[in-house]
């Protein structure tokens, strides 16, 4: 029978790791368990760190152990519920929970979700930022040598600091992924992110100039806010859409699931509202035949929760992941000195208690927070349009 735990601490760490900041968090309960989660509100960490520390003022003293409570009352009270800053402080407490629930019943977070349904969690790799034309399919070669069975392409040009034309892209991008799907066969899974950089017109275009068959998923091609703009999109298509890695909760993705909009959800465990949030979206979409193909563009506690889940559920597609070749050291071992390590294509799922990971405090404290932007784009006629 495990004592019953008080909060004690809750302490926000927006760190620079890296090339980018992790927005930390470290839970701290009487009994000396802590745990560990992460936000994934990438470029605007000091606004969830301030969210946290609101809700640090009345989670002191809270029994960690009922983390679905403390998700309804972190949730309801307060008028102006939701949104993204808050949710990604949700999440990041909320992960931090099931790290110390974990750890105090003495078994992993997979545990607490129902028990893992696989032991290995197949991946998706990128040819990366700056991989275009024959440089990119040529990466791709090396990543199927590798054992990745799926991999995710970039639209050409989307590499710039400060400039992007869709017009310009897609054309060029589509006669690169039809000569990728020639050179590489149909045995491999082939997509792309358009990162929402196309309006419905332009989506439209572009798939219309791929050849039947070439593409397996569309990532993210245009913005999410309009459902029905999504819908007009699906009508021109058949490419099996994956959408979801900026919806902050679960009634975001309820049109998209119920409408039969999408096909995967590129669900972020650390922006929709933690594992309590993420179970729920499960379980809708795989009443809806929807699988989970998570976001995954963070550090290794955001890895580690995000490997519980998909250890967990049963429409689980590919976890993103980086290539061991893409150096950016958002998995500094000196700050995470026990973090999951990809085993060829595949995480290997830790039965350590909690997370399964540790983190140099120490180390944390020492690097500061720096500013950091994403790129500012603009088109030829000096108009702004999205990264």
């Amino acid at each position: 029978m495990t004592t019953k735990l008080k909060i004690t601490a809750i302490k926000p760490y927006p760190v620079w790791v890296g090339t980018r900041n992790q927005m930390l968090v470290k839970v701290e309960t009487d009994n000396g368990i802590f745990g560990w989660g992460e936000s994934g509100l990438s470029g605007r960490e000091k606004a969830v760190a301030g969210a946290i520390e609101h809700y640090r003022e009345f989670l002191i003293g809270r029994d960690p152990m009922q983390i679905g409570r403390i998700w309804q009352e972190v949730y309801r009270s307060q008028y102006f519920e939701g949104g993204r800053v808050l949710q990604a402080a949700i999440s990041a407490i909320d992960i931090a929970l099931h790290d110390i629930k974990g750890k105090a019943l003495g078994v992993p977070a997979h545990d607490l979700l129902g028990g893992k349904q696989r032991d290995r969690i197949s991946t998706f790799a990128s040819t990366g930022d700056e991989a275009e034309g024959d440089v990119a399919i040529e990466r791709a070669r090396e990543l199927c040598a590798q054992g990745w069975q799926a991999i995710r392409f970039f639209p050409i040009g989307q590499n710039s600091k400060d400039f992007f034309e869709p017009r310009e892209s897609i054309g060029a991008t589509a006669s690169m992924l039809n000569k990728a799907r020639e050179a590489l066969g149909d045995n491999v899974v082939l997509g792309i992110d358009y990162h929402h950089r196309l309006s419905v017109a332009e989506a439209a275009s572009f798939c219309n100039k791929l050849g039947r068959g070439v593409l397996d998923f569309l990532e993210e091609p245009i913005r999410d806010e309009t459902p029905e703009a999504y819908e007009s999109l699906r009508t021109m298509t058949d490419i099996p859409f994956a959408i979801g890695e900026e919806f902050a909760s679960k009634w975001q993705f309820l049109p998209y699931i119920e409408r039969g909009i999408h096909q995967f959800n590129r669900l972020d465990v650390c922006n929709v509202g933690g594992l309590t949030e993420a179970m729920k979206v499960a379980g809708w979409s795989e009443a809806h035949y929807v699988d989970l193909m998570p976001h995954n563009p963070l550090g290794p506690v955001c890895t580690a929760a995000t490997i519980h889940l998909a250890a967990a559920v049963p429409n689980f597609a590919w976890l993103e992941t980086r290539a061991p070749e893409a150096k950016l050291g958002f998995d500094n071992s000196d700050f995470f000195p026990v973090q999951p390590r990809l085993d060829g294509p595949d995480y290997p799922v830790s039965d350590l208690p909690g997370l399964g990971v540790e983190v140099n405090e120490e180390a944390v404290k020492a690097e500061s927070f720096r500013f950091w932007e994403a790129p500012h784009l603009k088109r030829r006629d000096g108009s702004v349009t999205n990264w």
